[in-house]
């Protein structure tokens, strides 16, 4: 009787599975819709400029972007890779993308690597804006470029720059003959033309809904690390490396890469900002103001970088120039990791590592604590391993340490190592120790003569300091003291 009971169940058992099944389905398809509506919003929309070289596009994002991140001269061709900016205007949020000169028709090296990466910028914006120069004229690049752009399918504002006046508005007649809609006729320099342009524009930037609460994404900072160098020691190749895609111009010519371009890696749910800067050569090579312009830049960004990446080139010993870029970073407090590139062509034997090693930690004192990685962008090899390095040096350069914790350290280190005298007459006292900030770990000794705090003493504490609480190869910043003295009370 029970097995005939189970039988006469099992339609209607079967019946329920399937109403389950479906509505799990269609649970999925709403949370699926609602995830994309979702992902749609908060999206940034991306604009980018595009335009044959010298026509004015990096002043026209340094506008929009409200910023001077993106190098400026009359020098054609100085922009060669896509430039990510954030535009805030109006309480309209949107991404710029600056891209180099378009030459749809080249044979040369450079120019169709920048005809690539304007053609992916082409390709992920939803709206463009095409610049022509109203000084020079309608050319025929100008002619194919906006027939490919009308192939594209998207949103184009058709732009002719370089119109600071009214007066000058008869310029732009040759641009009429595109047959396109609509002009704007501007001046990104002077601002002439910019409002209509601006208002246009923003029609068709949808407005931004206001979040409750601060995003995951805003709260994950990204580690900011600067790739710095000197010319064609593979730079770019790394960064496109370990993007996956050719974000950059590499060419085995020196000094490809003139303007500091920001690029954003993820991996393992971690947000990396990487920093591809100028080449790096000898004052007495530098003889453009380009290139001049460039190494300011470069060096700006280790300025705003945690960690920089200084790669030497293996097939060459440490060099002058290698120790001033890392010299520089270590200056400024930045963590530094030294990669050996190129090491796939270097000659090998079974003690070529350690001569490496010792060649480098001899030429770079100062940096007896910065990792040192050997790779090869080209090939791959042990590229990944940057990653790591960079988790564990990131992860000491903002680690905090509590006062009570760095007093006990304090008193122990006293005790085994005194300071010393002050002029050979007073004995030089610690009071106490806090640590002030992070990113550097910067601690402040609280003394009676700060000044008379030998260098080697304050080498000994910063041995002790990194020891006692793991910090690794992170820079340290100790800044001495002198304290101030109670205030004598009335009647004492």
């Amino acid at each position: 009787m029970r097995l005939f009971h189970h039988l006469r169940c099992m339609p209607l058992i079967a019946f329920a599975l399937l109403i389950w099944q479906r509505f799990r389905f269609s649970l999925l398809i709403i949370q699926t819709i609602w995830y994309i509506a979702s992902m749609a919003k908060k999206q940034n929309t991306l604009v980018a400029l595009v335009g044959r070289p010298n026509v004015g596009k990096s002043t026209l994002f340094n506008v929009l972007t409200r910023s001077r991140r993106a190098l400026v001269d009359n020098t054609p061709g100085l922009t060669r890779d896509r430039n990510y900016g954030q535009a805030n205007l109006r309480d309209r949020e949107f991404t710029v993308i600056d891209t180099g000169g378009f030459e749809p028709t080249t044979e040369d090296a450079v120019l169709s690597q920048m005809r690539f990466q304007t053609m992916v910028a082409v390709d992920e914006a939803d709206i463009i804006i095409f610049l022509g120069d109203g000084k020079t004229g309608l050319t025929p690049s100008d002619h194919d470029i906006v027939r490919i752009l009308q192939k594209a399918n998207k949103n184009v504002f058709y732009v002719v720059n370089k119109v600071d006046s009214e007066k000058q508005e008869n310029i732009a007649a040759d641009f009429y003959r595109l047959g396109v809609d609509k002009l704007y006729e501007i001046s990104a320099i002077t601002g002439y033309g910019m409002d209509e342009l601006v208002d246009d524009l923003l029609q068709v930037i949808p407005e931004q809904e206001p979040e409750a609460t601060i995003s995951e994404q805003e709260n994950d900072e990204p580690v900011k690390v600067a790739v710095v160098g000197r010319p064609n020691v593979g730079k770019s190749t790394l960064i496109n490396l370990l993007l996956g895609q050719e974000r950059l111009v590499a060419n085995p010519l020196p000094g490809t890469t003139r303007d500091s371009i920001d690029t954003i890696v993820k991996r393992e749910g971690r947000s990396y900002l990487f920093i591809d800067t100028a080449g790096v050569r000898r004052r007495s090579k530098i003889t453009d103001r380009v290139e001049k312009y460039s190494i300011i830049k470069a060096f700006r960004s280790i300025d705003r970088a945690d960690i920089a990446v200084v790669m030497l080139d293996a097939l060459e010993s440490v060099t002058d120039q290698d120790a001033r870029i890392a010299g520089y970073a270590h200056d400024k407090y930045r963590g530094v990791i030294l990669a050996f590139n190129k090491w796939d062509l270097a000659q090998k034997d079974s003690n070529t590592i350690n001569k490496y090693v010792e060649d480098a930690r001899e030429s770079l004192k100062f940096l007896d604590h910065a990792p040192i990685l050997t790779m090869s962008a080209l090939k791959g090899t042990r590229a990944v391993k940057l990653f790591a390095l960079i988790d564990e040096l990131y992860s000491c350069y903002a680690k905090r340490v509590s006062t009570g914790e760095l007093n006990r350290f304090l008193e122990e280190t006293v005790n085994r190592n005194p300071p010393g005298m002050h002029r050979k007459t007073k004995r030089i006292k610690l009071y106490y120790i806090t640590q002030a900030q992070t990113k550097p770990p910067t601690f402040i000794f609280f003394c009676n003569y700060p000044e008379s705090i030998h260098f080697s003493y304050r080498r000994y504490l910063d041995n002790q300091l990194r020891s006692y609480f793991n910090f690794g190869s992170s820079p340290l910043k100790l800044i001495f003291k002198k304290r101030e003295s109670k205030p004598i009370r009335p009647g004492h």
